[in-house]
């Protein structure tokens, strides 16, 4: 797919001879790092790259992109995109079929599914009249690599918060009909299934609700697992994960979250949470954004930056909202989008000025600190139970891979660390395509018991 590499691969070939030295590497885990030169590291790396299935759990979407006039076959103001993900060598994209969380009446569960049919649409719409021959829905993991082997980049779906199935539980698999894989119950804010990490907020925390799953939360567990979908645990509370994966059949998989070893942020893991996915069988995808990978570090580039962008941004007399969760809080979804464009474009004035200000007092965090989480997790559980999210253009992002067009860089500091070809494509791919397999294994099994 990534034939953009061509070139690179026959000066690859040329440093590395004969001996692939990334076959025999020693690989993490134990600190050992490959005995070699910078050159010889991108060339590894781009030649493992071009060779391994490259996939991203988690990039949101905005289905004004997802129109005649603007949509992902060309370069849009978006951090993913087809040009981005051909140029990066990004495989795999699990769209995100995200909803934030509204009141608990028929009113707003009608509200919340009337806009998650809109994204499955918009997903359509990309994958069978905008670019049917350059991307392909995947639903299995056979389907990925026919698709991949075709030389079709391949769109996949997830389900960012399950409120929108209201108090009906056969629309999961109406969701999975469509194409939806995997499935939050709660994001932030407690959903009529499960309470929501929000509980755990340091400031104006949320009481539980549920604590934990509620009754109905518990049987959508056993519908997910009947209908092949994946349970994420990212979002929901510290007791709903806990009751989800003593619940589920299947393992589970927390689309976009990392290590709370190293970063203290409610939406990370603890070791605790990490050793009961290993148990189960699960994957958590270390996920690429700022304050969920150094928090301290990146509120102190957050800060720092706030001020030169509050500056440019009174200049042009733009009001800036304090957060992200008070933006969807205060404003409609078409208003947020509004927002969020102006947002990037005066953030993207004030880039050069904020590079040159902070670049010694507060460095961004970056894909070094990204891969110590990497570390971290498979030094804590293992190789087989990690891979790697993005949640580009909805907050994502970290310096080295601030679109899918430098997802090359992971590869690269992989590689610098002395992971194999085969342990990284584990990360890559392998381990999450191995969780939709059992997952999907254990639905066949239920559907016959059924039957």
């Amino acid at each position: 797919m990534k034939r953009i590499f061509s070139v690179v691969l026959i000066f690859s070939v040329f440093l590395l001879g004969s001996c692939e030295r990334y076959e025999t590497g020693e690989g993490s885990g134990d600190g050992a790092k490959p005995k070699m030169s910078e050159e010889e590291i991108m060339a590894t790396a781009k030649k493992i790259h071009e060779e391994v299935i490259t996939l991203d759990t988690h990039d949101d979407i905005d289905t004004k992109n997802f129109t005649e006039e603007a949509n992902y076959t060309s370069d849009t103001d978006t951090q993913v995109n087809l040009p981005k993900m051909k140029k990066g060598g990004l495989d795999v994209a699990w769209f995100i079929v995200y909803t934030g969380q509204g009141e608990l009446n028929e009113e707003g569960y009608k509200k919340a599914y009337e806009n998650a049919i809109d994204k499955f649409d918009a997903i359509d719409r990309l994958v069978t009249k905008f670019a049917p021959d350059e991307i392909e829905l995947a639903k299995t993991s056979d389907d990925v690599r026919r698709i991949h082997k075709a030389g079709k980049l391949v769109a996949m779906i997830g389900v960012e918060n399950a409120y929108p199935i209201g108090t009906d539980l056969d629309n999961i698999k109406k969701f999975a009909d469509r194409g939806a894989r995997y499935m939050s119950l709660a994001h932030n804010g407690h959903s009529q299934l499960s309470d929501s990490n929000t509980e755990e907020r340091k400031e104006n925390p949320d009481k539980p609700l549920h604590n934990g799953l509620s009754e109905l939360g518990k049987k959508a567990v056993a519908e997910m697992n009947k209908w092949g979908v994946m349970i994420d645990i990212s979002h929901p509370s510290q007791s709903a994960i806990k009751q989800m994966i003593e619940l589920s059949k299947a393992p589970v998989i927390a689309s976009h979250s990392s290590a709370r070893g190293l970063a203290d942020h409610s939406r990370n893991l603890s070791d605790e949470q990490l050793e009961m996915v290993k148990k189960n069988g699960g994957v958590v995808q270390t996920v690429a954004l700022n304050s969920y990978i150094n928090v301290e570090k990146a509120k102190k580039r957050s800060d720092e930056s706030r001020k030169i962008i509050e500056e440019f941004a009174e200049k042009e007399d733009f009001k800036l909202y304090k957060s992200r969760s008070e933006v969807r809080e205060k404003l409609s979804e078409e208003e947020q989008a509004e927002y969020f464009k102006k947002y990037r474009e005066i953030a993207k004035k004030a880039e050069p000025t904020i590079n040159e200000k902070l670049k010694e007092t507060a460095p961004p965090v970056d894909v070094k600190d990204f891969v110590d989480h990497i570390d971290y997790m498979v030094k804590k559980i293992g190789i087989d139970h990690v891979g790697i999210s993005s949640d580009f253009d909805g907050g994502g992002g970290i310096e080295g891979w601030r679109d899918a067009s430098e997802t090359l860089n992971v590869t690269v500091e992989l590689v610098r660390r002395g992971y194999t070809k085969e342990q990284i494509e584990k990360i890559w791919s392998g381990n999450l395509l191995r969780v939709l397999d059992e997952v999907q294994k254990v639905a066949k099994e239920i559907q016959a018991e059924g039957e």
